[in-house]
């Protein structure tokens, strides 16, 4: 990686890091309200591990649900850079997407970006091309909304990331891992990295 997408990155890590170190307030607003400034991020043993994912394929279409402030998006916009392919991101938040962009851009990824706002299942639908690599890293109650609405688009050999598998209490993701171990051509996962990640990969029978 050069020396711009290390900058952002290390910049991404201090935030990070304050934000594990500092007690943690609900910001009014959140979901619906716009105020929420938590980054939420993957953090970086999973970012490498989406970049290595991602640099596997030849020129990949890769989605990426929940764009938050950017941080995953820089791991796959650099793979997207190096093998060829493209990113398009998808967020409910514009001012979090207006974040994101302004951190790609100081990464000199912004040209392999394609940022989108507005209802993930809703946009998801409107896509025209296949899709060869998915990150699912939102409003853990749609999971399974995505899943139905992006599983039609899977290119042959897709693969599927679901983080904050091993979340504890959460009904949604073990909702999600459960359905996407149903669908037809999937083959899945769950491994110990960060939150938790569920891998699939969509081969059609």
């Amino acid at each position: 990686m050069d020396s711009k997408i290390l900058a952002v990155l290390d910049a991404y890590h201090e935030l990070i890091d304050k934000e594990k170190n500092s007690p943690r307030e609900e910001a009014p607003g959140g979901r619906d309200g716009g105020q929420d400034r938590r980054l939420r991020a993957v953090g970086p043993q999973t970012g490498q591990l989406l970049n290595i994912i991602a640099k596997s394929l030849v020129a990949p279409t890769i989605l990426e649900l929940g764009t938050s402030f950017g941080y995953s998006g820089i791991w796959l916009a650099e793979a997207a850079r190096q093998t060829g392919g493209r990113l398009i991101t998808m967020e409910l938040h514009k001012y979090k997407s207006a974040y994101a962009r302004d951190m790609a851009t100081k990464a000199g990824l912004s040209d392999h970006i394609d940022f989108r706002v507005g209802d993930a299942v809703a946009m998801i639908g409107d896509l025209q091309i296949g899709i060869d690599l998915d990150l699912v890293d939102l409003w853990k109650d749609l999971y399974v909304p995505c899943l139905e609405a992006f599983y039609p688009k899977l290119n042959p050999g897709a693969i599927v990331i679901a983080d904050n598998m091993t979340r504890p209490g959460n009904e949604d993701v073990r909702a999600y891992a459960r359905a996407i171990r149903s669908k037809p051509g999937i083959t899945s996962v769950e491994i110990p990295v960060g939150a938790g990640l569920e891998i699939s990969r969509f081969e059609p029978r």
